[in-house]
């Protein structure tokens, strides 16, 4: 069974050592490899765990640009469209990387991804020498860098790189992806990411998901900013159709009032990024304020709005339910 078998050969032609050492020392000696296959359908097997609203989307673009994937998710029934398009399922994340070169994951907590990746049955469990994990779940930083290290000791790569956009964002493959890891080894995979969106690279292990939750703590104060905009605008009796037309080419005009601003006046609360994974985000941010002694009163604001979503059941729409705790607040609503 060949693992990212187009790096193992360039580097065997130059190097005579156990092949687990040459991406252990991967840092010092990418400079002076010029001779590194890109990866191609051809030559790279991918696997991916997690097939929710973002995965399954994301997961499409790499089938469809001739990727043979192995796939798995808790919930088989989700894996079915793939599995129509080609894709193979299997019955474990470890048997996943077995039959991979590089394993993608993105499932919903920190505790999903320690034990899809570095559990007792993890991806990492059943990849060979020279794999590589590539994490694009919003999680820990510190567990990016554990993960780092695992995988390092396997002679293994890993790649921390949590995305922004939203399932519109997945579904036209333009996410933005916040990678942290070996900046080789993600330039390495950057045919897989474009597939997805535009790679940033943020830094070492760990990086990418500091990144995306200084993202999302943006995110939070604009979506708050957004939702008593429009309420304030319906409270002065204007038609808030025509104020969300006339701000979104103004200096109010945002990404998140493109995205949701529609959706909210259609009451169309349907999750493209779930109020429960949203808290989860916020409340990993303000334990990383904790850690380096930051004040940030718009985020602790937004999360607690968002927790009183989850507080009235509400916690599997998507973020821009937001409104509805910013109507109950005032007692009002858009609809009357």
């Amino acid at each position: 069974m060949r693992s990212f078998p187009h790096l193992r050969r360039s580097l065997s032609t130059l190097i005579v050592l156990p092949f687990s050492l040459h991406l252990r020392h991967f840092n010092s000696m990418a400079a002076t490899i010029p001779t590194l296959e890109p990866i191609s359908p051809a030559n790279t097997r991918l696997g991916w765990i997690g097939t929710g609203v973002m995965g399954q989307s994301m997961c499409s673009h790499l089938i469809k640009a001739g990727y043979s994937l192995t796939v798995f998710n808790r919930t088989q029934s989700k894996v079915q469209p793939l599995l129509d398009m080609g894709a193979c399922y299997a019955p474990s994340p470890l048997e996943v990387a077995a039959n991979s070169d590089v394993v993608f994951s993105i499932v919903g907590y920190p505790s999903d991804v320690q034990s899809v990746l570095i559990g007792s049955s993890g991806a990492l469990q059943g990849l060979v020498p020279g794999g590589i994990l590539v994490d694009m779940t919003t999680s820990d930083p510190s567990l990016a860098v554990e993960i780092s290290s695992a995988a390092s000791a396997k002679g293994c790569a890993s790649v921390d790189a949590p995305v922004s956009g939203g399932d519109r964002g997945a579904k036209a493959g333009t996410l933005a992806i916040f990678a942290g890891g070996d900046e080789s080894v993600v330039r390495h995979l950057t045919p897989l990411f474009a597939c997805m969106g535009k790679v940033n690279y943020m830094g070492g292990p760990g990086k990418g998901q500091f990144a995306k939750l200084a993202n999302q703590i943006t995110i939070a104060s604009t979506m708050v900013g957004l939702v008593e905009g429009m309420v304030y605008a319906h409270k002065a009796g204007l038609d808030v159709g025509l104020y969300l037309d006339a701000i979104s080419t103004g200096a109010a005009g945002s990404k998140s009032l493109d995205l949701y601003g529609s959706r909210i006046l259609k009451r169309d609360f349907a999750a493209g990024f779930f109020v429960n994974h949203f808290v989860k985000d916020l409340g990993i941010c303000l334990r990383e304020c904790q850690n380096m002694g930051l004040a940030l009163p718009g985020l602790a604001l937004a999360q607690q709005l968002y927790l009183s979503l989850q507080a009235h059941g509400e916690g599997s729409l998507g973020t821009q339910g937001l409104i509805l705790a910013l109507e109950r607040l005032n007692n009002v609503s858009l609809q009357s």
